[in-house]
């Protein structure tokens, strides 16, 4: 089936899929994602034209066919190959619905081993999965089934039990404790380097070595991570603005975007 991929343009189309814990939308566009991080555990199949990301492992790119995985938490980004358009489908999956789905199988924290794969044996179940899901009325028990169906290979394969994992410095470690626990609210630099009595510049490269990003990119990060739970716990835009911190709404949706390729109102609009 061919997919049109938008030049100089963006389309996002989020889908409700009858199951708690689960998102979808399909995405076509030629934009770039800044280095971010989800909640949820992202799994995607490529349809279109070519993306490159960064990953834990180190640059990696996908073309169409293959799946594309990402762990709750794990800094990436998104860049179409050659300034090209790309097309793709993406879930959603709260660790806690995993966790439940796959409680006897994996016991305890999995991640997803390949931020690109392709193997017929994850891409077939995907495909089965999100047209469940883009039916008119997505059935809850046909979706279930079909997203057990995508995570036994994708597990079995590429899945891992979680090791344990050497932390950031501790004065990293203070300033991401204060931009998780408050995001809505104001922070300077030299608040979060007094944390731990460190100068701006040890925190800010301290910072930047540990996770990838910077301390302001990190905390919009989380005050759109705030923003999303609020529009899913039935807040308007403009309410998950003001109480997420943003300056005002358009703020907002331009930081959402970037991050997760739909406005909030469209996001919110699916769920309902």
């Amino acid at each position: 089936m061919a997919v049109a991929v938008p030049e100089g343009g963006h389309r996002a189309r989020p889908h409700r899929t009858g199951l708690p814990g689960l998102e979808a939308v399909s995405v076509a566009s030629d934009r770039t994602f800044p280095r971010h991080a989800h909640d949820q555990f992202g799994i995607g199949l490529v349809l279109a034209g070519g993306h490159r990301s960064w990953s834990g492992i180190g640059a990696v790119e996908a073309v169409p066919g293959d799946v594309i995985t990402v762990n709750p938490g794990e800094i990436h980004d998104g860049v179409p190959v050659q300034g090209r358009g790309r097309a793709w489908q993406m879930l959603y999956l709260d660790p806690a619905l995993l966790a439940d789905l796959t409680r006897e199988e994996t016991p305890g924290a999995v991640e997803i081993t390949h931020p690109a794969l392709r193997d017929p044996a994850v891409a077939g179940p995907f495909a089965r999965l999100f047209t469940a899901i883009a039916a008119a009325r997505p059935e809850p028990l046909a979706v279930e089934q079909a997203l057990t169906a995508l995570l036994t290979p994708l597990l079995d394969r590429y899945g891992n039990r979680t090791p344990p994992r050497r932390g950031p410095p501790p004065f990293v470690a203070r300033a991401l404790r204060r931009l998780e626990e408050a995001p809505a609210e104001a922070v300077t630099l030299a608040e979060l380097a007094g944390l731990s009595g460190v100068s701006r510049f040890q925190l800010l490269r301290g910072f930047s070595r540990a996770t990838g990003t910077t301390p302001h990119a990190y905390l919009m990060q989380q005050r759109v991570r705030l923003a999303r739970r609020l529009l899913a716990a039935g807040r308007s835009p403009a309410e998950a603005a003001a109480e997420a911190g943003f300056a005002d709404q358009s703020h907002m949706t331009r930081a959402f975007m970037r991050q997760f390729g739909v406005t909030p109102a469209r996001y919110r609009a699916a769920l309902a």
